[in-house]
Parts: structure tokens; sequence; C-alpha cells
């Protein structure tokens, strides 16, 4: 056992972490990491703002495409707005939408902006952006500095192609605080930019109707649902179109407060042994269940996106957090259950998450196929199987030092058909996650190293009953290392070392009827920093990251090799070439014969 010197100095290192870190959504009076006057004084308030980005693929219009043909969808300054409701402004369609309409036009590609210029001291934020309730981007702010900040965020929201044809209106919640010592204000515009093709597509690929699962305005918040313990279930209940012969789930999930950091979080019974009461447990391990009535149609195991203030937020300048200011989702087919939603009630889409803290903001848009032949489809579910989640963990500490090993892993998968003007097609879709995390303490406390893999398998089987029109799996594994520990402690002074490698790789694989197409992505960053830390405050530090991007597919490829150094890109490589004999290069598709079954596939 720890003396009790050594374990009252080392409660104090985890407490001044736990408020180092705590996230704004936590209390009015947010504390983290907080800069000292005399510390931005000495910067050069004439030099210009630093531009903060994510790196990820940029988005280009598809060959032979025009436009862009660009609206501003609002403008506004986010200053004295947390806890007050979202800013909304009406969303009309462009009127270059109906005149390619008109022409025979159609919509090629639609691209949704955020840029924002911020100066000064402030605290990372997040914020979603809704579309007549359905939520089409969940990002974090960048954390400001005195000479000021400006970064952007763009979204691919063809998707949503069905709400951007009517009108309807745009909510923001970005709750931020501004005083005397908080003094940034976010000043922002959101813009959205169409592309059209010259000429229709054969057949609609995106949804026909987007049914929001969110919560409804007026409210003093996000449209998002809070998720803030391991028994609280959200959810909404609604009814679908008779006609729906499809119907796909997109979850949109972000955590925060004594969840931000969840992968890093003991087993109760260590806190309770050490009397750690302000520091956040229910161990290290998370996952979103998606309910529909009492059946689980599917799980996210998420990313574990770092926000721009986290564990070190000199890591994150000018280069963010993989994931940080655009948030992933994630797709679950919940086609085999249609048999189940189409019998004209209202049905409850519910959200929970396993041994959560205070809050998880979770919501989900419902994306809907509409069979336009034919007012009613008829479906029936022709298996299931969703076992319980298999969990355990392996413990052992002596006072503040140990070692924590948990796995997890989880099944589903069904199976269902629906009947429509397209025929009888059957369509089964499943998911299979694997999860280990070590987590150990040494050093009487005061070093932290966390490993952590996600490996999730999804896929989805589309056939009738003369071929399989649609085969598609997706691959991800999400590795991550984490590495805290102090140095120098004298008294109310010490220096906090941070090492965090993080990653996405991911492999999908479509094929079918139609052709065949391959994506490839792997995305690492390793960061590294150090801060000075006296009474809580952060006094000096530094920071670097170093970030490998490289995306091969039959779409194109695309290669980003990216470091920084306290604010300052030391270099950067990037470019768009494939290599030989990469997919892009040399895949040959399948012609177009077989034309009902193309069609059947390009519907589904």
């Amino acid at each position: 056992m720890a003396s009790p010197a050594a374990a009252a100095s080392s409660h104090l290192h985890l407490l001044l972490i736990a408020l180092l870190f705590l996230p704004f959504a936590a209390a009015a009076a947010p504390h983290r990491h907080r800069v000292p006057s005399r510390h931005l004084a000495s910067l050069n308030a004439s030099a210009p703002p630093t531009t903060f980005f994510e790196v990820d693929r940029p988005i280009r219009p598809p060959l032979g495409s025009v436009g862009p043909c660009s609206a501003l969808l609002l403008s506004h300054s986010f200053g004295e707005t947390y806890g007050r409701p979202p800013v909304t402004a009406a969303y009309a369609p462009p009127e270059c939408l109906a005149a390619a309409r008109a022409r025979g036009a159609s919509l090629a590609l639609a691209v949704l902006e955020w840029t924002a210029d911020c100066r000064g001291r402030q605290f990372d934020r997040i914020f979603g952006v809704w579309l007549s309730g359905a939520e089409i981007l969940r990002s974090c702010t960048a954390e400001p500095r005195a000479t000021g900040i400006v970064w952007s965020v763009s979204r691919d929201v063809t998707r949503y192609a069905a709400l951007l044809a009517e009108p309807g209106e745009v909510a923001v919640y970005l709750g931020n605080l501004v005083d005397k010592t908080y003094t940034g204000v976010y000043h922002v515009n959101l813009t959205l930019h169409l592309y059209f093709r010259p000429a229709p597509p054969p057949l609609t690929q995106h949804a026909d109707l987007i049914v929001p699962i969110s919560r409804s305005l007026p409210l003093n918040d996000g449209q998002w649902f809070a998720v803030q313990n391991a028994t609280d279930v959200q959810s909404k209940s609604l009814s679908i179109p008779s006609n729906t012969y499809r119907a796909v789930l997109e979850v949109f999930v972000s955590f925060h407060s004594s969840d931000e950091f969840w992968y890093t979080n003991p087993p109760n019974e260590y806190i309770e042994a050490n009397n750690l009461s302000s520091v956040p447990g229910n161990g290290a391990f998370r996952e979103v269940i998606v309910k529909v009535d009492d059946h689980v149609v599917g799980a996210v195991w998420p990313f574990t996106v770092i926000y721009t203030g986290g564990v070190n937020p000199l890591l994150w300048r000018p280069i963010t957090g993989i994931g940080s200011f655009n948030l992933p989702t994630y797709d679950i087919d919940i086609t085999p259950f249609l048999g189940k939603l189409l019998d004209g009630k209202e049905h409850d889409f519910g959200f929970a998450v396993t041994n959560a803290l205070d809050v998880w903001y979770i919501d989900a848009n419902l994306h809907l196929w509409l069979d336009h032949k034919s007012k009613k489809t008829v479906g029936s579910l022709i298996g299931y199987d969703a076992p319980a989640l298999a969990l355990n963990l392996d413990s052992g500490f002596s006072g503040l030092d140990g070692k924590f090993v948990t796995g997890a892993s989880r099944h589903v998968s069904a199976t269902g058909s629906v009947k429509s003007s397209y025929g009888e097609v059957t369509t089964t879709f499943y998911q299979r996650f694997s999860y280990v995390n070590s987590n150990v303490y040494t050093n009487n406390g005061t070093v932290q190293v966390v490993n952590q893999t996600i490996d999730a398998k999804s896929g989805v089987f589309v056939k009738d009953t003369s071929a399989v029109l649609l085969s598609e799996e997706v691959h991800k594994v999400f590795p991550l290392y984490v590495y805290t520990g102090t140095s120098d402690q004298v008294g109310d002074e010490y220096s906090l070392i941070s090492l965090v490698k993080l990653g996405i790789n991911e492999k999908s694989v479509l094929g079918g009827k139609l052709g065949f197409s391959y994506r490839s992505l792997r995305n690492a960053q390793s960061a590294r920093g150090t801060m000075k830390v006296k009474k809580n405050l952060v006094v000096s530090g530094l920071g670097k990251t170093h970030q490998v991007y490289k995306y091969v597919g039959t779409d194109g490829c695309y290669f980003r090799d990216v470091s920084s150094k306290n604010y300052t890109i030391i270099s950067d490589n990037s470019g768009d070439s494939c290599s030989k004999g990469s997919p892009s290069s040399g895949v040959k598709f399948s012609s177009n014969k077989n034309q009902p079954a193309r069609k059947r596939l390009l519907k589904l």
C-alpha cells in the first residue's frame, strides 16, 4: 500500500487532471487548462490568424458536373449562447435547384461548409447543425489564441437530397460562455454548395424521405438526446410510410463531461479503494445500443474522437484530432425489420449507452426509400440473432498502481424480405465487434498508459429470387494509445507529459450486378507534448503532431503526410495520384447487361 502522503499526492494529481479536462457540458463554469493573461500578453497580437484544419480527403465534384451554386444559410456570432435556444434561420431550396430540375439536370453533389474565426481565449465547444430536425453536421470548435484562428469544415451532404429539396429550418447549437477570462466569440458562416449533372441519373440512389429521430424545438440546448447514465434510455416514437421498401438509420454520437475520456476510466472498485470520488469510473468500455421497440437492431462502438482541448490542447494546434471537426456517423440497415414497422403504428426508436456516465449526445436520421408505384409494401422478419454483450475484466491493483484489461464482443444479425413493385427482395444485415483495452497505472498512480483496439465488421447482402443484387462489407479498426504522466513535481507545480497515437484503418468492398467498388483508408496520428502546470493553471507548454493519411479506392486516391510543432507546419506533402497496381488504376467495371437486376440494385 502507498503511504498516506504519497496517496494524497497522487489523489491530488488525478483530481487536477479531472479538473483540467472537465468538459464544458458538465458545468456552467468549466474547469480545464487555463492560460494565464501574462502568457497571452506575450504573443504578438498583430500577427495573422492561424489556420486550423483536420486532415481529410478533399471533396471533389464528379466529372462532368457543373457548379457550384452557393447559398449562405446562416451567419452568426456565438458569444453568450450556453443554455439558450439554437440559432435558427428559414431554409428555402436554392433557386438553382429548381432551375436544374426544370432543365432535366439532377443533383450530383451537395457540400455543407462551416467557416469560422475566433480571437482571445476560449474552450473547445461541441456543436451541431440540423435541417428540419435532421442533424447534418456534428463538430467541435478549435481553441483560439490571442492572434486569432480560422478554420473550415466541409461535409458531403448529398445523401440529404430529399431534405434539401424542401423548405425547412436550419438550427445551430453552439453553447459558449464569454466573460472576463474566456473572451473568444465564434464568428460563423454556414454555406451550401450544389453541383449538378447535365442529365438525371438512371434511378435515385438516395433516400426519398428522411425522418429525424431527435428532439423538437423549442429547446435551450441542441436537438440531440442526452444520455446521462447506464440506465438512461432516450427514444422517440414514429410511424413510417406504408410503401417503404428500404430503411437505414444514420446515428450521430459524441461523448462529454465524465465520459469524454471513457477509454481511460478505471473500474469503480479502484476508485472506491483509493477514495478517488472525483475521478470518473465505470471502467473503460462503452457502446451505444440502438433499439426498435424491444429489438436490438444494431450497436455503435464509437471511434475515440479527441476534441481540440483533449489530453493536451497543444497537441491539436493547428492539426486537429482525427474526426474532431467532422465527427463520424454510423449506419445501421434496419430493412430486415420492415415486417415489424409496416403496420401503420408508431414504434419506439431508442438509444442507450452501456456503462455510461454523464453525458452522451445521440440522435439519428431515418433514411427511407419509397415505392412510388405501390401504396403498400409487405415485409417479414425471417431471422434475427442478437446475443447479449460478452464483457470481461481482468483486474489487479495495489494502492494506486494497477492493471486492468477489459475485453468485449458483440454480434447482431437480421434477415428480412420485402415485397414491392420491384419484386420480393431479401436483405441481411450483420455487425460483429471485438474490443480490448489495457489500462495501466504506475509510479504511485502518476503515470497512466492506455492501449485499446476496437474492431468492427458489418455487411449488407441483398438478393432477389434470381441474383445477388448487392454485397457490401466494411471492416474498421480503431487503434488508440494514450500515455500521461507527471514529472518535476514540487508543491503545486508539475509538468504533464502526454503521448497520443490514434488512427482509423478501414476497408470496404461493394459488389453486385451494378459492378465493383473498393476503398481503403489508413489514417494515423502521433502526437506528444508537455504542459507546465502551476496552481491548476497552464503556464507554458509545447506540442507536436505527425499525421499520415492514405486513401486508395476505385474512385481515386489521396495521400497526405503532415507534421506540426507549436502552431507551425514544419512539413507537408500531399498528392492524389494512384500508385501502379492500386484498385483505381486497373479496375474494370461490369457491363450494363441484365438491366432489370441493375435497376433493382440502383433503387436498393
